[in-house]
């Protein structure tokens, strides 16, 4: 099959790239805003044509969730128009479409995991957006697969988990919110269940999708902590009222799995498995 990966240079994108010697009986079309403007609808036609694409993974998005409220138009432009350009385009030619969304589609006022069939309620311009991206593919594609994740971390890019290293060998003392909870994701892991769907065919629907387990940003970071053997820094619980931000985020954004995990017989890592992982490879750079 013609695989197309947009975002590749993202955390996703990155980890979707390394999968793929795995799966290489497939022929692989990486592209970023260079290569492939998604928010441009012809040239999304064009290349999906032109390459006969059996497969589009869509990774590409804007995630920058509190500058997303002062860049309404922008933002739905990549989250909402361009994944409905994508799935129109692979519609067209009988493919299917695996399109990333986010947590941040409920409100975060729950106390149970969230299933599939919760009713969506975003807070932020962020979350509004993606929204709209799921409903739009949905209704473009009859093959398409939305992917609902959270707190996506990597050995790429820019993220929690690099940045509490870096915070936590520069200070003495760091504040983290303890009153949101949810569960970390490893781009890895999701790369390797969307390689699952790849191969067993997606089945229309919306899914969820993080590791196992549950923390709060203020566990995830004493977890970080031990693992980079950082022991100097003294991490203080935060509330979030104690750190305002433009966009509200979910107190509660655990996804229930069971959905994907049934229909594609996906085994999941526990989160404390995959962040140790993560880590191990971020040392190990170091040293390299």
């Amino acid at each position: 099959m013609n695989i197309l990966i947009t975002g590749a240079n993202g955390q996703l994108g990155n980890e979707m790239r390394n999968l793929s010697a795995d799966h290489a009986q497939h022929n692989y079309f990486f592209t970023d805003v260079q290569e492939l403007d998604i928010c441009n609808k012809e040239a999304v036609e064009t290349f999906i044509s032109y390459n006969h694409i059996d497969v589009v993974v869509n990774c590409a998005a804007y995630t920058a969730v509190d500058n997303a409220e002062d860049n309404k138009e922008l933002c739905d432009k990549l989250n909402h128009l361009a994944p409905g350009y994508l799935a129109a385009a692979a519609q067209s030619r009988g493919a299917s479409v695996i399109h990333i969304s986010t947590d941040y589609v409920f409100n975060g006022t729950n106390h149970i995991p969230y299933t599939e069939k919760e009713p969506t309620c975003p807070t932020s311009v962020y979350g509004s957006t993606k929204l709209a991206g799921e409903q739009v593919v949905l209704q473009n594609c009859e093959k398409a697969a939305v992917i609902r994740t959270a707190w996506l971390y990597s050995p790429y890019g820019n993220n929690f988990v690099k940045t509490m290293i870096r915070l936590g060998r520069e200070r003495d003392t760091l504040g983290v919110i303890f009153d949101q909870v949810g569960t970390p994701t490893y781009a890895r892991d999701l790369a390797v269940a969307i390689f699952a769907v790849i191969e067993k065919g997606v089945v229309k629907g919306v899914y969820h999708f993080s590791n196992e387990g549950v923390c709060s940003w203020f566990d995830f970071t004493l977890a970080i902590h031990k693992l980079a053997g950082i022991n100097n820094c003294k991490v203080r619980p935060l509330h979030t009222a104690d750190y305002p931000t433009k966009a509200a985020r979910p107190h509660y954004s655990v996804l229930d799995k069971s959905l994907i995990k049934q229909t594609y017989g996906i085994e999941i890592p526990h989160w404390e498995t995959s962040l140790n992982e993560c880590v191990q490879l971020l040392l190990q750079a170091e040293k390299e």
